[in-house]
């Protein structure tokens, strides 16, 4: 699977029923590769593949945003996916992200995954950093200002 990056840009319209209109337009893109081993009997995208490409997307946009390993050392402690349709293999494949929420020790993912521009998948994520011990540790102060561009805002912000 390759991946292709943007923070911010114009990205698809918001979005349509569980997936909420929210600002899009400043999320994180990721362009996910379609390979044939990605479908299952159906013809369509396994449903398990959807984890795979939001793991990808978190990822990548640590990378965008610069955030080290120092910083983003976190584990994956709930993940949430409402499917909308399915994805099928030809289709350009999108994952937006935004984070919601910030906490002391969390923060709180959403994202939607398009196909061909139209919104098939919502999920939101809770990550928590943790130390080498795997403890719940303080989120570093610089953290929050490289992750302004990618925040949810209210509408009008």
């Amino acid at each position: 699977m390759t991946v292709a990056s943007e923070v911010g840009s114009g990205a698809a319209a918001s979005g349509s029923g569980r997936i909420p209109a929210l600002n899009w337009g400043d999320a994180h893109r990721t362009v996910i590769q379609l390979r044939y081993g990605d479908l299952d009997a159906m013809g369509h995208v396994n449903n398990a593949r959807y984890a795979e490409f939001l793991e990808v997307a978190r990822m990548d946009l640590s990378r965008a945003l610069d955030l080290r390993e120092a910083d983003d050392r976190s584990v994956l402690a709930r993940l949430e996916l409402d499917y909308v349709r399915d994805i099928r293999l030809g289709q350009e494949v999108v994952i937006e992200t935004l984070i919601e929420r910030l906490g002391r020790t969390s923060w709180t993912g959403v994202a939607r995954i398009l196909a061909d521009g139209v919104p098939c998948a919502f999920a939101r994520s809770v990550q928590v950093r943790v130390d080498d011990q795997g403890v719940p540790a303080v989120i570093p102060a610089g953290m929050a200002g490289r992750i302004a561009p990618v925040m949810v805002r209210a509408a009008g912000s």
